[in-house]
């Protein structure tokens, strides 16, 4: 059932499942955005899609309030029969798990940790994957890391800092990697980080505060407001809701080659179009999983 709720005069949030993130649900806000934009409705000033929910800013001089409620419940019959089938980007990007730049900032950090807490039974020193993986079930560091590579990640949302990618991974609910936040945060993160919690997982656009886990980090950046690398030719913003990701483990000099690119402006990242259907994915997850990532092996 959506929720409808008024911010002030200008602002109308939707909130499209009450049970909270789910790929359904996303599809739907995901839908609703689209079919806004294209409208084109005058006095509609800008539209944001979310994990679960939308946001719609309005200008009530040109467009009343009672009108945009009426058109996004109009819309909210629309997609209930509507296919969640969409053309996207299929992008891959490198992952150096286990870094020396995360790992020296989580040591930092250990106090605002869960397993530096009165009642925790973990090592002290345990590492934020090491964590991540022990409670969510894992026999070794490696068999998460395969868990957090072998399979797809939806972008749902962009937000936090500017160009930060919010990611739910392609699985069945049952597989979900959850791990919570810091307990307390910290004023620190490594630019482009890897980062996870609850069970999403995100890309630090920027160096700065945060309280995911830290698995690893990109060479590749996700936000450049100079526009330098050839993916950024668009927009400062790389990422969008719909895009699809796929994390690659790396070594430590292939990210320092990576690295090395960027600097000098040649850096690329290897992606494709696809188109995913929702439908099809719940079928078999793990089988579509493996066709949709096919047009990188061909």
């Amino acid at each position: 059932m959506f929720r409808y709720t008024f911010g002030g005069d200008t602002f109308l949030y939707v909130e499209v499942s009450e049970e909270g993130m789910s790929l359904e649900a996303f599809f739907q806000a995901m839908a609703i955005c689209d079919k806004l934009r294209e409208r084109n409705i005058k006095g509609i000033t800008e539209i944001c899609p979310a994990n679960a929910s939308y946001m719609v800013a309005f200008d009530p001089d040109i467009l009343h309030y009672n009108k945009v409620l009426e058109i996004c419940k109009e819309l909210e019959k629309e997609v209930q029969s509507t296919n969640a089938e969409i053309m996207t980007r299929l992008i891959e990007f490198p992952v150096f798990y286990q870094d020396p730049y995360t790992h020296e900032t989580l040591m930092r950090f250990r106090d605002n940790h869960q397993v530096r807490a009165e009642d925790s039974k973990f090592d002290p020193n345990t590492t934020d994957i090491e964590y991540a993986s022990k409670i969510n079930g894992y026999n070794s560091v490696e068999s998460y890391i395969k868990a957090h590579s072998e399979n797809p990640w939806f972008v749902s949302m962009i937000g936090f800092v500017a160009g930060l990618p919010w990611l739910y991974q392609l699985v069945e609910r049952q597989k979900q990697i959850e791990v919570p936040k810091y307990l307390k945060a910290r004023i620190d993160t490594p630019k482009l980080t890897i980062g996870h919690g609850g069970c999403f997982g995100c890309i630090y656009a920027v160096r700065g505060g945060g309280g995911y886990q830290m698995m690893g980090i990109t060479p590749a950046p996700v936000w450049d407001p100079a526009q330098k690398l050839e993916y950024f030719k668009d927009s400062m913003v790389f990422l969008k809701p719909g895009d699809i990701i796929k994390f690659k483990s790396i070594d430590e000099a292939t990210y320092n080659k990576a690295v090395k690119e960027v600097e000098d402006g040649t850096f690329t990242l290897k992606s494709a179009n696809v188109k995913f259907s929702l439908k099809e994915w719940q079928k078999d997850p793990n089988n579509y999983n493996k066709k949709l990532l096919e047009v990188f092996n061909g």
